[in-house]
């Protein structure tokens, strides 16, 4: 069974969206259940600080053992920062999804994007838990 936390939001393709102190910046990275479906993670590919990405714009790649998989950008913004960390840890994403293995900080261009994200509930749902 994925580890779903309650806090966040989610999209269909797997992406999570962590609300931050800042009411128009996000942390986004992969859910637990998309980590499990690719195994283990050997490279990630994020853009740079200051790219711009529209709602479901592709922002990044996954490599994992079985399979290359791109990152969808849940909302619209431009991107604050990424996680380093991941050029020579991409394990973190499996080990730690929501922590550790966060992918990036995104500034929203249009917070009401939001809305149309799944709760926790629903990305339950959507994945069969």
């Amino acid at each position: 069974m994925s580890d779903i936390p309650s806090e966040l939001l989610y999209t269909e393709e797997h992406e999570y969206v962590k609300r931050t102190d800042e009411a128009d910046v996000v942390v986004i990275g992969i859910t637990d259940y998309a980590q499990g479906e690719l195994g283990d993670v050997v490279y990630v590919e994020l853009p740079k600080v200051g790219d711009s990405f529209g709602r479901s714009d592709v922002f990044g790649t996954l490599e994992a053992v079985k399979a290359v998989s791109e990152l969808f950008s849940p909302l619209s913004g431009e991107v604050e920062a990424i996680n380093t960390r991941l050029d020579k840890e991409p394990g973190l994403v499996n080990t730690d999804p929501y922590g550790d293995g966060w992918m990036l900080r995104l500034r929203l261009k249009n917070a009401a994007e939001l809305d149309q994200l799944l709760g926790p509930e629903e990305y339950g749902k959507h994945v069969g838990e």
